[in-house]
């Protein structure tokens, strides 16, 4: 019975034994084996075989947020035999940063990273997450005490893609890539929140002013460019209508001369043909016309003699012999 005793005993040690040593890693985990102290290899996912009580896990500090009942978020650490080898968030809390134009802010930000070699995560940091996180806070207030308060607010992608190479340079001898790094809020003090709101509000009237006068200034442009083109128009209207009417003028003073001219053709051929003297009746025709004329007006009292009586007497003469020749 001693004897079975034993073995039964030696048979279930060996059975802890042989399932101690199986070792089951999930995927995107990787567990660090020590042999006696010592680093022995790196266990990845599936089913692994270690050597009991001589080899053992080593295990790794590791950050966590927990949320308070105040609402708040809390950090806490833990220590734990498996590395997570997936990107990882690290959301930091707010902290005090001072501007060049030494202003107080208050910054979150939050951090990408992933482990790529748990070796050196475990090996060459003491504590890898408080280290992170500290690299982080120093490098941030390194950074935004190089820019001012307007620098700080409108250039996140600048202060982020420099926080992401100055992380990652430095924590790449601890096994680690920082993928990004963000920015969450960027609060300045109430009362510079205040100057910054009258300042905005002073920058919109102003664009709101220039604009207006840019506005008034169009509209006086385009209506004096309305009203020139209105002017040349009119110009020329009335340059076509006087070149018109002067055209029409000169047509009927044409016609009127080849008119009188017909006449006076006509007239002539038939006073000489009576042996009369054209001249005379054509000289006698405008005094009387010249007359009638000078004595056309309703108050016209003065009496118009002209200087050469006589001419006139016989002109008046040579048109009544000319029309009893006629007769």
């Amino acid at each position: 019975m001693g004897a079975i005793i034993i073995a039964g005993a030696v048979a279930l040690f060996v059975l802890i034994f042989v399932i101690a040593g199986f070792k089951i890693v999930q995927q995107a985990e990787v567990v660090v084996i020590e042999r006696l102290g010592k680093y022995n290899r790196t266990l990845h996912s599936g089913i692994n075989i270690i050597w009991p009580i001589i080899d053992k896990p080593r295990e790794i500090t590791w950050r966590y947020v927990v949320e308070g009942v105040d609402n708040k978020k809390h950090i806490r650490f833990s220590t734990k035999s498996r590395i997570d080898i997936r990107e990882t968030v690290y959301d930091f809390p707010r902290q005090n940063v001072i501007t060049k134009d030494n202003v107080n802010v208050q910054i979150n930000a939050l951090l990408y990273f992933q482990i790529m070699d748990p070796v050196k995560a475990i090996y060459e940091i003491e504590n890898l997450p408080d280290a992170i996180e500290k690299l982080t806070q120093t490098t941030l207030r390194n950074v935004i005490g190089e820019l001012e308060l307007d620098e700080s607010l409108s250039s996140r992608d600048t202060i982020n893609s420099k926080l992401r190479t100055i992380l990652d340079d430095a924590t790449n001898k601890w096994g680690v890539k920082v993928n990004r790094v963000e920015l969450q809020d960027i609060n300045p003090p109430e009362d510079i929140k205040q100057a910054m709101e009258k300042q905005m509000r002073a920058e919109r009237d102003r664009r709101a002013a220039v604009l207006e006068a840019e506005g008034k200034k169009t509209a006086k442009i385009l209506e004096a460019e309305g009203f020139r083109e209105s002017e040349i128009k009119k110009a020329e209207g009335d340059k076509q209508s006087e070149i018109l009417r002067a055209e029409g003028l000169a047509q009927a003073r044409i016609k009127t001369a080849e008119a009188e001219a017909e006449a006076i053709k006509l007239i002539t051929n038939a006073i000489s043909s009576k042996d009369g003297d054209p001249i005379n009746y054509l000289i006698a025709t405008k005094y009387i016309d010249t007359l009638h004329e000078m004595v056309s007006g309703k108050d016209n009292k003065t009496i118009y003699i002209p200087f050469e009586a006589t001419g006139i007497l016989s002109s008046i003469g040579g048109i009544k012999e000319m029309l009893s020749n006629q007769k």
